[in-house]
């Protein structure tokens, strides 16, 4: 179906080799030692506490809901471009609306933004709950434009409605000027924190539809003009990839790169995590990250509920540039 654009993802293929005789056998074993310190080195601190910390993500913030606590951060307040995590307010300020059944006709505006689209056409109409459900799932930016043209008129009007409602949610930093997260041109200045982004999504999770929505690998999108169904799937492949994720949204553009607010819940702990600009296997890193504050036990994080984060050490964390709140 025309419209749909996966984003863009980077593979690092490996290949092994063997040989015969011992020399080549020697030489082989002595270059293996040599890549796999190199590649240690790349990813973990070696030395003393103050040797350089290879950056994979430019801001990132972990946090246990069960607890209420933060497991790690780095540069957690520092402005950065959200991409299509943006969507996640939109879809916020949609669900509050009240208006979700509405039929929404697509003005021609929103069939002129840049992929990823549904790929809907001017005139068709789409229920309001269906748009939300594109924006989420597919990150369709058609369907995020024809929400804020709905509800507000315009897209300038609706950012400021955003930033109104962002305000009162309790995001202290943040600064958007569209539905959908574009970050050049007439709408530069689309920033976030990955703090703020935080008290967004604790935010939107407590709502109706949000979380039914933030899971959905892929979604069935009526029009009500013509009959015709649009097919959307998840650009969240670490729904298939991580099996204790519940969602919730990614997002990219060029300037902003790779992004992810990620929500995973194991044997009763629930972990939500978000992590802007990150390079290489975001997903991976992901996954990694959930494992460790996974595997830190429950006694270690009811004591640091308890003390509070002045009463335990704050640790490097090495692997991505962060701090750990944890001992």
């Amino acid at each position: 179906m025309k419209g749909l654009a996966a984003e863009n993802e980077f593979h690092i293929g490996e290949e092994g080799m063997m040989h015969n005789g011992s020399g080549r056998v020697k030489r082989m074993f002595s270059m293996t030692a040599v890549s796999v310190i190199l590649l240690f080195s790349l990813f973990f601190r070696a030395g003393t506490a103050d040797a350089a910390v290879p950056v994979l993500i430019d801001s990132y913030i972990i946090k246990d809901l069960g607890y209420s606590r933060v497991f790690m951060s780095k540069d957690s307040d520092r402005l950065i471009r959200p991409a299509s995590l943006t969507k996640i307010l939109t879809c916020v300020l949609a669900i509050e609306s009240g208006k979700l059944d509405q039929i929404v006709v697509i003005p021609r505006e929103a069939t002129l933004v840049e992929p990823s689209k549904a790929g809907f056409r001017t005139g068709d109409r789409i229920r309001l709950i269906d748009l939300v459900k594109a924006s989420m799932v597919s990150s369709s930016n058609d369907a995020a434009f024809a929400i804020a043209m709905h509800l507000s008129g315009s897209v300038k009007g609706f950012a400021a409605a955003m930033n109104y409602r962002a305000r009162a949610i309790g995001m202290k930093h943040s600064s958007f000027t569209n539905p959908a997260g574009f970050d050049t041109g007439e709408y530069s200045g689309n920033l976030s924190t990955a703090e703020d982004l935080l008290v967004l999504t604790e935010y939107a999770i407590r709502l109706p539809h949000f979380n039914d929505m933030a899971m959905i690998g892929s979604v069935i999108v009526p029009e009500y003009r013509t009959g015709k169904m649009f097919l959307l799937r998840t650009h969240n492949k670490l729904l298939a990839r991580y099996p204790y994720a519940v969602g919730i949204k990614t997002g990219f553009t060029r300037r902003a790169g790779k992004c992810l607010i990620a929500r995973a819940q194991k044997n009763g702990r629930d972990m939500l995590l978000v992590m802007l600009n990150a390079r290489g296997d975001r997903w991976g890193i992901a996954e990694e990250m959930f494992e460790k504050a996974f595997s830190t036990s429950e006694s270690t994080f009811r004591r640091f509920a308890e003390a509070g984060e002045g009463g335990l050490r704050r640790l490097d964390h090495s692997a991505w540039g962060g701090k750990s709140k944890l001992q």
